[in-house]
């Protein structure tokens, strides 16, 4: 796909703003349709592991059939009545000419006809429809009788995404659409209402974030949070407010057929909070006429004080991608496993204090609907603990926009959507890269997709965070990143295990500062090594390692939700543990003598490998091989 979608993307340079649109169509579509044909799934994070569902979809080509026997109708009407942020609506449709290649498509706005599309220029031929679909299902998909009676029913869960819907029957399948008949608009009761917060830590421990989206701009409304401790008097803090636009998005198809208006996203800093302590909150608004709009009630528990011993417990994982509860879009196939990797966080969520996603969030790919739909599911986790997120290729890669590799695997996106539908504590949110402490711990979060090779920025960075952890009140240093700069013996790039140049470039610092464990995604499955530095095991333990380490043992939990990846033929020596399904990592922390980690498989939430480690402070201090502080002869 990459090289199909670089040349046109070049021709565009000298063009302003969509002047251009028919031929970033044309790339769009031709992209896909090769993606298609060339693909049926599997392997790491790039284009080639699975197509987006909503790119299948030639929106181009649609044409007008409306058939005055053909009918199609949605209800209930109003949505969110009672203030819920979805519902289940019931779409009944009619054909006099049915086919198995009927589908049903839902579009927010509910208007979708070339009258919504942006301006081209004169000589080009705008298209009938110029905005994908948010969710499609075949019209076959609940009653296998259609094509003889024509008749049918489908059920859809729709969420509140600021916008009215309609549903249309088209015929000629994903390929060659032709528009048979157009429903009625249904809507939510109140479509701008704050929805969806995702819970961060600030720039310090005892700061919390709270990110949300609305159809409140600020000149209709001030946006806040009113928080407190749970039960008690409560206060309220301003919110920032943020958006972007078309313009901003850096090519295809998030800049054509996948931009969808984002809404506004506002972020609120609580600060001085207290260690350990339960908070509530709501997100507000306060209109120009003095009326309050108001979320429903959430709560939190505050982070503990660095260094402070007690139970701490930490998710990580990557590639989840998102899933649809009603079964739309083909996203058993796209992302089979998100879904069970959410509900099984949801189900133990009381036994979780921070989450890391660490890249791969939604793979949108350019479609930014699917940004919303990602955070209504994720909302459950979101709200109550802090959800970290990094930066992966299908959030930042675009040909020529600064991203450290040269594919299109974000469709456009170029990192402005992960950089502000979800707040980190970077000094640059546009460089994905953070430090944050969270008790016990230190994590270190690189970006993958902006150079990392020494003298970098992202290295001095890396490298300060490793330093400047206090491994005496903070013993365990995790490093995390989305691609595998360290070890995966199921990822060959370049004739090596992982990005070679990544690996030869960190793991010196990784070796010097002692971290633990690193961490990455991308390679979809989950596999661990044994404590390793410069391709050898410097620890003969399996699973319980006491004392001083030696190395840093390299976790790939990359299986989220996205199709697993296989691993290659070659068995080497520092790989531990692997296992090809979905799952995440847990990290608990007891005190700063003695870490647990767990794997768990998505499906059923059990523990199919683990490991302890357990040391003083003396331990972390001890020298290892290229891990000694200089000494003197002198008394």
């Amino acid at each position: 796909m990459t090289d199909i979608m670089e040349v046109p993307l070049k021709k565009m340079n000298g063009f302003s703003s969509l002047l251009s649109l028919k031929v970033a169509i044309l790339t769009v579509v031709i992209a896909s349709v090769n993606v298609s044909e060339a693909h049926t799934g599997g392997g790491h994070g790039g284009a080639g592991d699975g197509v987006q569902p909503l790119s299948k979809i030639a929106i181009h080509r649609a044409v007008s059939e409306l058939h005055e026997n053909a009918s199609i109708k949605a209800k209930p009407v109003v949505l969110g009545t009672k203030g819920q942020d979805y519902e289940w609506v019931t779409v009944e449709f009619e054909s006099p000419k049915p086919s198995q290649d009927d589908w049903i498509a839902v579009f927010s706005p509910a208007n979708f006809n070339s009258s919504i599309c942006p301006a081209t220029d004169a000589k080009d031929i705008a298209p009938y429809i110029c905005s994908a679909p948010i969710k499609y299902k075949f019209a076959n998909d609940s009653n296998n009788d259609y094509t003889k009676s024509g008749k049918a029913t489908l059920k859809f869960q729709l969420i509140n995404q600021r916008e009215d819907f309609s549903f249309a029957l088209f015929s000629g399948g994903l390929l060659n659409p032709k528009l048979v008949a157009v429903s009625n608009v249904i809507r939510f009761a109140n479509p701008k209402a704050p929805l969806y917060p995702r819970l961060a830590q600030g720039k310090s421990w005892n700061e919390m974030t709270v990110t949300w989206t609305s159809g409140y701009d600020i000149d209709e409304a001030v946006p806040f949070v009113e928080w407190g401790f749970k039960g008690r008097d409560r206060i309220q803090t301003w919110a920032g407010t943020l958006t972007f636009h078309r313009n901003s998005m850096c090519g295809p198809p998030a800049r054509t057929f996948g931009w969808r208006d984002p809404g506004f996203i506002h972020t609120s800093f609580l600060k001085d909070l207290w260690p350990n302590s339960m908070y509530s909150y709501k997100l507000g608004h306060k209109l120009q006429n003095g009326t309050f709009i108001w979320s429903k009630s959430y709560y939190f528990k505050s982070s503990p004080y660095p260094g402070q011993e007690s139970l701490q417990r930490v998710v990580i994982f990557g590639d989840m991608g998102k899933g649809e509860r009603d079964g739309s879009n083909e996203f058993t196939n796209y992302q089979p496993g998100s879904l069970n990797t959410t509900d099984q966080l949801i189900k133990d969520l009381d036994n979780i204090d921070i989450v890391f996603h660490i890249g791969d969030i939604t793979y949108a790919n350019g479609y930014i609907s699917q940004w919303d739909q990602f955070t209504a599911q994720v909302e459950p986790i979101a709200s109550t603990v802090p959800y970290m997120i990094a930066s992966g290729n299908h959030e930042r890669d675009v040909p020529g926009s600064g991203s450290f590799y040269d594919g299109n695997d974000s469709g456009g996106e170029c990192g402005v959507l992960a950089e502000t539908m979800f707040y980190v504590p970077a000094e640059n949110r546009a460089k994905f890269w953070y430090s944050t402490d969270f008790g016990m711990f230190r994590f270190c979060i690189a970006d993958s997709e902006h150079d990392w090779r020494e003298g970098s920025e992202q290295y001095k960075f890396i490298e300060k965070c490793l330093a400047s952890a206090d491994r005496k009140t903070q013993p365990w240093l995790i490093f995390a990143a989305h691609r595998v700069l360290g070890y995966s013996s199921s990822y060959w790039q370049g004739g090596s295990f992982g990005e070679p140049m990544g690996r030869e470039s960190l793991q010196k610092l990784w070796q010097k500062y002692k971290v633990d464990i690193a961490f990455f995604g991308h390679v979809h499955n989950y596999e661990r090594t044994c404590p390793i530095y410069q391709n050898k095991c410097v620890n003969s333990e399996k699973s319980h390692y006491s004392g001083t380490v030696n190395g840093t043992i390299h976790i790939v939990a990359g299986g989220g939700g996205r199709p697993v990846s296989d691993f290659g033929p070659v068995q080497t020596t520092w790989s531990l543990f692997r296992d090809v399904d979905y799952g995440f990592v847990k990290l608990t922390a007891f005190n700063q003598s003695s870490l647990v980690v767990e794997y768990k498989r998505s499906r059923d939430g059990k523990v199919y490998d683990s490991f302890t480690i357990s040391r003083d402070y003396k331990d972390v201090l001890a020298c290892v091989h290229d891990g000694c502080e200089p000494t003197t002869l002198a008394p």
